[in-house]
């Protein structure tokens, strides 16, 4: 019966949504991505750009917060408020990273549950002094529970305190490419940050066909996609190219609110590990998939892991 009732759900939303293909955009370790460069007109930049870019395309992309970044020497940095406040004056929403990005699956509950208080104590305010709101969570390395238990465990923990998980279905590695193209960007080398940025966008739009066609195989349908990108250098820099590429593949873009509508993200697990996965492979593991179902997953280039190394 519950199983009807979540078809009929599907088949209500599918209907109401039509043929359009959806995506929501978040953004995760905000203020920024530095890599060690502490310069504040870098950052403002990365920020900057980014917000260009969703203005640009109308993108309603929500960032999420580690919010050690805002603090130097146990103070608060009047340079990293003013980032997340500019993101804020521009319309974009901020949920919760915990504060220092910690893994569910290596500390316990209870110094978890802490770190996603502590990585409230500014962003909530600044969201209420925007009027923008502030309720989702988005679980660091996308590890959200060893066992049923572990993950109900924290579901409930975020219930109680007003938050909703934000799952990830495109799944990738931007953060290889960035660090190399950061790293490229330090030594000045121009070639090589144009040919990691290539090759991003190249992987990045394989990995939309890949996802895009694993939730057709498991939902008959192309869901609402819900993409992972970092504060990076790297994506102030391409993510416009990326953006224009969805955009060709018919992407309209909607908020976080919006993406969970879709029924599919009601889906159950019944399998747990320690993954950092897409939520379409998680839900093809609780269905018991035969493995080819994973075969194709773009692969991250060999270029891009020996500069990493």
């Amino acid at each position: 019966m519950k199983s009807l009732f979540a078809l009929l759900l599907a088949l209500i939303w599918f209907n109401a949504q039509g043929q359009e293909k959806t995506m929501c955009i978040t953004v995760d370790d905000l203020p920024v991505v530095s890599y060690g460069n502490n310069d504040p007109d870098f950052h403002r930049q990365v920020i900057q750009e980014l917000v260009q870019t969703f203005d640009e395309y109308d993108v309603p992309a929500i960032g999420y917060v580690n919010e050690y970044k805002l603090y130097e020497e146990g103070h608060i940095d009047s340079n990293q408020l003013q980032l997340l406040e500019i993101w804020l004056q521009s319309g974009y929403e901020l949920g919760n990273h915990t504060y220092s990005h910690r893994n569910y699956h290596k500390v316990s509950f209870d110094d978890f549950t802490d770190d996603i208080i502590k990585g409230e104590k500014i962003s909530k305010g600044l969201s209420q002094k925007y009027g923008s709101p502030y309720h989702y969570f988005r679980h660091p390395y996308l590890r959200h529970g060893l066992s049923e238990a572990h993950a109900d465990s924290l579901r409930d923990f975020l219930l109680q305190h007003g938050y909703t998980e934000a799952p990830v279905t495109i799944d990738n590695t931007d953060y290889l490419f960035a660090k190399a193209y950061h790293e490229a960007f330090e030594n000045e080398n121009t070639e090589l940050m144009k040919k990691i940025g290539s090759a991003y966008v190249d992987y990045m739009t394989t990995k939309l066909d890949f996802y895009e066609t694993s939730s057709q195989k498991l939902f008959d349908r192309k869901i609402a996609q819900t993409l992972l990108v970092h504060a990076s250098l790297l994506n102030a820099h391409y993510l416009d190219d990326l953006i224009r590429v969805f955009k060709d593949y018919g992407y309209h873009f909607i908020s976080q609110t919006e993406v969970l509508k879709d029924p599919a993200y009601q889906t159950e697990f019944t399998r747990y590990g320690d993954w950092g996965i897409s939520w379409i492979d998680r839900w093809a593991l609780t269905r018991g998939v035969d493995r080819k179902f994973f075969e194709g997953n773009p692969m991250t280039p060999d270029f891009i892991i020996k500069l990493n190394n």
